[in-house]
């Protein structure tokens, strides 16, 4: 299996206007504790063009400002997509209720199923 090929498939599934976490990739790559390898993947340019700047930690927290030419650019894309970002005590913050991409079964299933005709 390659992980970060997955992740790339993955991540392009994200819709526009939605956020997803790093452990909801993981989980939709098939390695359910791996969220820190997203992180990683992600920071260290291991993915293709992907729409980076929707992922986010389990709280929703914009957690990958670093990755970004600016500190601020993550936000500036999700507002860019109508996703309203909070300033909080832990950092900015997407409502992941609200504006969290909830992947269905049916999703799943066809991703795995494109993972196994490309071998990954």
């Amino acid at each position: 299996m390659d992980f970060y090929k997955r992740m790339e498939l993955v991540c392009a599934q994200i819709p526009f206007g939605r956020v997803a976490s790093y452990g909801q990739i993981a989980l939709l790559c098939g390695q359910p504790k791996h969220a820190r390898q997203v992180g990683y993947a992600l920071s260290h340019n291991r993915v293709g063009d992907v729409p980076a700047h929707r992922i986010v930690n389990a709280k929703g927290i914009l957690s990958g400002a670093m990755a970004f030419e600016t500190a601020d650019l993550q936000r500036q894309l999700l507002e860019g997509e109508g996703v309203t970002v909070k300033h909080t005590k832990e950092g900015w913050k997407a409502d992941l209720k609200k504006y969290g991409w909830r992947s269905t079964m049916e999703e799943a299933e066809e991703l795995y199923r494109l993972f196994q005709a490309k071998g990954i």
